[in-house]
């Protein structure tokens, strides 16, 4: 049996860094993943450039069923502290959209800087190396053994830091729910998160032509203070909507509630048409397509009922007012999302009221950490859930390391 101070199950974005900052701290670290491939999370996110963190994260761009509880990691470990690190690398990053923060050059230089930062700590990583059995043996000294490819190994502290279900073909596995429920932690249901939203094949079918184009929309779910809207990209896909604004908005989404979407945010369509009826003499179609992209305009029009060729000045009031409000407040019940095999995060997880908020540590099982996308803190696209990752372990690997978990 070998001994460590603590044990890391999850060589991702959350466990790399967790070994790294309390292996720096004095503690002797053994991390451990099953994937032979490093970080494929961190490697292939951001199209290979990593979204990294967003400068603006903060305690509002996070969901959760206790939703106060990454308060405390979020304001210890902020975005500037993760840019000095990434600075102290000389690792080159560029602020493509609202604050989001990506490489220059690679996804890989935020992995080889978390090894270099391992490295510095001493941290010992086994990979792949499968986990096969946990127990917490009682006594003087309590302790976690875990036994694993390599053969048995006992740790005071054993932090979960294998992720969620998203992407499975990287690997990704429900091993981290299991462990919260063999010792008696509650989960919160998980479900896909960022991602596309699907409909119903034959009431899609008006659109399914319209794959590929893309526009700024206002997209919106929920009712009175419950309420949630992104101003986003919006993407026609084949089977139903995808781009930024869709991802966000799915986070909010549940089974059964309609979606609204604002074709033309900013704009007072109907004002705007009826302007066009006083003082252009372009035909219905060629008018819209000024507004929405042509493709869009034409179907949008043929949904409508009204002929593209009549000339504005003979369009009725009604008609334009009409067409304005539903594509100010087009409604739609989508019927499901495209799975966990498209999803980016995964929403739900180890219930947050079973954690401390400083050490993310089990209040019912001393010793037993949970960070990152295991827990049921998700965030928006743009860099917050990576945000997460490196609050999320800092908070664990900095209580472990003062003893005060």
């Amino acid at each position: 049996m070998e001994h460590f101070d603590a044990i890391i199950v999850g060589a991702g974005a959350a466990g790399l860094f967790c070994a790294a900052r309390a292996g720096q701290q004095g503690l002797r670290v053994l991390l451990l993943d099953h994937s032979d491939r490093i970080a494929e999370k961190i490697r292939i996110s951001g199209g290979g450039r990593c979204n990294f963190t967003n400068r603006d994260a903060g305690p509002a761009n996070y969901l959760s069923d206790n939703p106060r509880f990454a308060r405390s990691a979020l304001s210890r470990y902020t975005p500037a502290d993760f840019i000095a690190l990434v600075q102290r690398h000389r690792i080159a990053f560029h602020e493509k959209h609202k604050g989001q923060l990506f490489c220059d050059h690679s996804a890989e230089d935020i992995i080889a800087m978390l090894l270099r930062e391992g490295e510095a700590g001493g941290v010992v990583r086994r990979q792949p190396c499968g986990v096969h059995g946990i127990r917490r043996s009682e006594g003087e000294t309590p302790r976690f053994e875990l036994d694993t490819d390599a053969g048995p190994v006992a740790a005071p502290r054993l932090v979960i830091a294998t992720g969620g279900l998203p992407v499975p073909a990287i690997g990704a596995t429900d091993f981290g729910l299991k462990v919260a429920q063999q010792f008696g932690l509650g989960v919160i249901a998980p479900r896909p998160a960022l991602v596309p939203l699907t409909f119903d094949a034959q009431a899609w079918a008006p659109f399914a032509a319209l794959s590929g184009i893309a526009l700024p929309a206002g997209i919106s779910c929920g009712t009175g203070k419950a309420r949630t809207t992104f101003l986003e990209d919006l993407l026609f896909t084949h089977r139903g909507l995808s781009g930024p604004g869709v991802l966000q908005i799915s986070s909010f989404w549940r089974p059964g509630q309609p979606i609204e979407i604002d074709l033309t945010p900013g704009l007072d369509l109907a004002a705007r048409l009826l302007e066009a009826k006083q003082g252009s003499r372009r035909q219905l179609g060629n008018e819209f397509a000024t507004l929405l992209p042509a493709r869009l305009a034409e179907a949008w029009l043929a949904g409508a009922g009204l002929d593209a060729a009549r000339p504005m000045p003979e369009c009725r009031d009604r008609d334009l007012q009409a067409l304005a409000q539903r594509a100010r407040a087009w409604s739609l019940q989508p019927a499901g999302d495209a799975g966990w095999k498209k999803a980016e995060v995964m929403a739900g997880g180890v219930d947050t009221r079973e954690l401390s908020s400083q050490s993310l540590e089990s209040r019912k099982v001393p010793g037993l950490h949970f960070i990152g996308e295991v827990v049921d803190v998700t965030g928006w696209l743009g860099g917050y859930n990576f945000q997460w990752a490196w609050a999320s372990a800092a908070a664990c690997a900095d209580a472990m390391a003062a003893g005060r978990a």
